[in-house]
Order: structure tokens, then sequence, then C-alpha cells
């Protein structure tokens, strides 16, 4: 039997990805092993959204023919999908393949009959690549994709290049995979992709989106959570938010992806909406679910950021209150728009932003959990660590409670009440 290691980086749908080669392997009879472990196969699964990822990449490249020299050695992912010719530079692959070619690798893979850099064409698909009822879980959760590609073409983004424009999974597809995933005990599914706002828009001549989806999936009684990746702003229509009110098993949290708190930054950054447009939107969630958590994506020192800019953003994040901000440093990105923009920050500057806009997010967190003490939330139970089991809210809060009687609370959702803090976790005592 032959053996295939595995190393991913970068997102969600990379991730997912990975799953679904594994699976092909088992099928066709090979063994998976550790990527530190000797194997017969390393495949190296990559991402290219920072110069940085590029970098790690390379080096877990060059790491799998230093465990086993005399491996066969694969590469792809978004780094592969742009960058192939760079790549090839890199002393003993074997193959490289990009993004729409991961359904097709075991055979690619067997039919290298030891001949060295077996190179396939590597274009973006125009449909979706559909890798069936494949069940990437993280813990007691499932990530299911729903869709691939971007058309945002934001200046600072080099994703609408390595995955392409969007593509959407068939809804009975998706359908399918859940009822799967419903019917191995797992009770929650989080939707995923690389833009999942954009879901249905280049079906032609149905008129089904996002909501259409959520909708479906709610009516799957073994499901009792559904999770969203990422959103677009402009997704959260009146229409839309009537709509989701009544899936009931939507988790309330939401990630909606601001970048900055400045409209001119925004701008710069070929953002589709303005401050103002945003806030509406946080508004309008926080009047249809009162206990929303809202969390964010944001960028520091953006080409062009002046102090007033990065001042006028501060401002404005402390009005809308995240629950918690991830904050990124700009970082330049051969390709893009953005990394030929004249004022570039100096990366001091950008470290001092980071810090101001980590502490607001700390501050936010820590007040946002107070309010929880004395409630009674639903928590979906995950995992053992030392005396206390963890799990999560359906707005994604960690809770942890004292199970010194080791009892099998895992994959279960149980009536929790919170009695105090832990750092920045919850901790509970489980009605009896």
């Amino acid at each position: 039997m032959k053996t295939v290691a595995f190393y991913t980086l970068g997102c969600k749908v990379n991730q997912y990805e990975t799953n679904a080669m594994i699976e092909m392997f088992i099928k066709e009879g090979y063994e998976i092993v550790d990527f530190e472990s000797k194997s017969d196969i390393y495949i190296v699964n990559t991402c290219t959204v920072t110069n940085m990822s590029d970098r790690k990449s390379r080096q877990i490249i060059r790491r799998a023919k230093q465990i086993n020299p005399d491996s066969i050695l694969v590469v792809t992912g978004c780094y592969a999908q742009i960058s192939s010719k760079e790549i090839e530079k890199i002393d003993d692959i074997d193959l490289i393949i990009g993004n729409t070619e991961k359904k097709d690798i075991v055979k690619l893979v067997e039919n290298l009959s030891g001949s060295k850099i077996d190179m396939t064409d590597i274009n973006c698909e125009k449909e979706y690549t559909d890798f069936g009822t494949t069940t990437y879980t993280e813990k007691t959760r499932a990530v299911v994709k729903v869709q691939d590609g971007c058309n945002n073409f934001c200046s600072y983004c080099i994703i609408p290049y390595s995955r392409g424009r969007i593509r959407s999974r068939k809804i009975n597809s998706i359908i399918d995979e859940v009822k799967c995933i419903a019917n191995s005990g797992i009770k929650e599914v989080v939707i995923t992709g690389i833009d999942i706002s954009s879901y249905g828009i280049d079906f032609k001549n149905e008129n089904i989106r996002l909501i259409d989806l959520l909708e479906k999936i709610n009516k799957i009684d073994e499901i009792k959570r559904i999770r969203l990746g990422s959103l677009e702003p402009n997704i959260i229509t009146d229409e839309f938010i009537k709509r989701l009110k009544n899936v009931d098993k939507i988790c309330k949290h939401f990630h909606l992806s601001l970048q900055s708190g400045c409209t001119e930054t925004l701008k710069r950054m070929n953002r589709k909406y303005t401050t103002d447009e945003f806030e509406e939107v946080a508004c309008k969630l926080r009047n249809v679910f009162p206990d929303v958590m809202l969390t964010t994506d944001i960028i520091v020192g953006f080409p062009g950021e002046t102090d007033e800019e990065f001042d006028i953003t501060y401002e404005y994040l402390k009005k809308i209150k995240f629950y918690k901000m991830h904050i990124f440093k700009y970082s330049q990105r051969k390709g893009t728009r953005a990394a030929v923009m004249p004022n570039q920050i100096d990366s001091k500057i950008k470290e001092e932003r980071s810090k101001i806009l980590l502490e607001l997010s700390d501050k936010n967190e820590k007040e946002y959990l107070k309010k929880y003490i004395g409630k009674n939330v639903e928590v979906l139970f995950e995992q053992q660590e030392g005396k206390y089991i963890k799990g999560h809210t359906e707005n994604y809060l960690i809770v942890k409670t004292n199970n010194n009687n080791n009892n099998d609370y895992s994959n279960k959702i149980i009536n929790t009440i919170i009695t105090d803090i832990d750092g920045l976790e919850l901790i509970g005592k489980i009605e009896t």
C-alpha cells in the first residue's frame, strides 16, 4: 500500500479540497500518513494570498524532499495556479497542478510513471468543480463548500486571478452533501467558499441565491445549526434579512468584511460600499437579531492611508463596536494594483496602527463577554481539555464547563448557565 501525506496552507476552501483529495486517494487504496512521516507521495496544497504565503509554501515544498528524497512531490493550490513558472525553479518537484486539476489528482500522480515535471496546463475553470459528497469536519461541525471564484477585484487581492471568476455549486449537490453530513450525526454545517455572498449569480435562467440555499438546508431536520463564512456587506438587503429571520437554525454570528472605516480608503481598495452603507447594514442586523455577534477584517497601513484616515477608521470602529476584529497589516502582493500604488506606508507605522486596533478589539470582546454572565445559552460541546469540556454557542462564543465526572457531552447541544469569564472564554454550569 502506497502512502500519501498532505500539507494544507490557507483558507477553509483549501482545507475542504484537501479533504476531498484525501478521500480520492483512500478510495484507490492509498494510506494517508502524517506530513512529517516518511511517505511515498507528498502533496502540498498552497496559498498565495500574501507574499508571506508564497514564502511559506516554498518552505513546505522543500521540506517534503528533505523528509524523503525518493518521494513523489506534487504542488497544487493557489500559488501553483498563478506562479507555476516560479515553482518550477524549485528542485525535485514532480508535478504542478492548478486548483481545477485537483479532481483528477490520483490519475495525474499515477500517470507520472517515474518521469519528472509532468506539467499540466493550468487554467481557471469556467464551471464549478464538484467534489461530490466529501465531508470535511472541524471537531463537531462540517464545512461545506458552495462556490468558488470572485468577481470583486479588490485592489489588494490576488484571489480573482488564482481562483478565477464566480462558479456556484448546484443546489441539489449541496443538499445531498448536507444530508450525508446529517446522517453521520453532525449537527452543525459551515457554509464556505471564496465569496459565498455571490452564490447563484452565475446560474443562467435560475433565480437562486444564497438565501434560497439556506432555506433548503434549514429544512433538514438533523442539522441544528447553519453557520456562514465571511459575507460581503451588500448581500444584507431588507429582503435578505426578512427571509433570513425565518431561517431559525442560522447562527447569529456574521463576519462582515469591512477592511477600513474610512470611505476614501475603501475607494482605493475598490470596495463596493461606503462606511455609511456598512453602518446601515450593521444596524439592520442588530435590529432583527438582538444578540447578534458581528466580527470583521481590517487592513491597516493600506497605501495612502494618512494619519487622518486612520483616525477616521478608529473612531468609526469605536462606534460600530464589533465583537472582534481581525487586524492585518497591509502587505504588498505582487500582481495587484495596490502593490504599485504610491505612498506605501512604513512598516513601523503599520505596527503602531495594528497595536491600537488590537487593543480596541480586545476591549470590545471583554465588554461583550461580561453581558453573558447569568445568561442561559445553548452550547454545542466539542472536546475535553483537562478538567473542562469546551464548546461554542450559536454566536461562536467559547464556553467551558467543569467535567470531572467525564460525562460524554461531545457533539451535544446543552443548556448552560454562564457563571464567570476566564480570559476570553466563558465559564458555564450545565443545567441539570
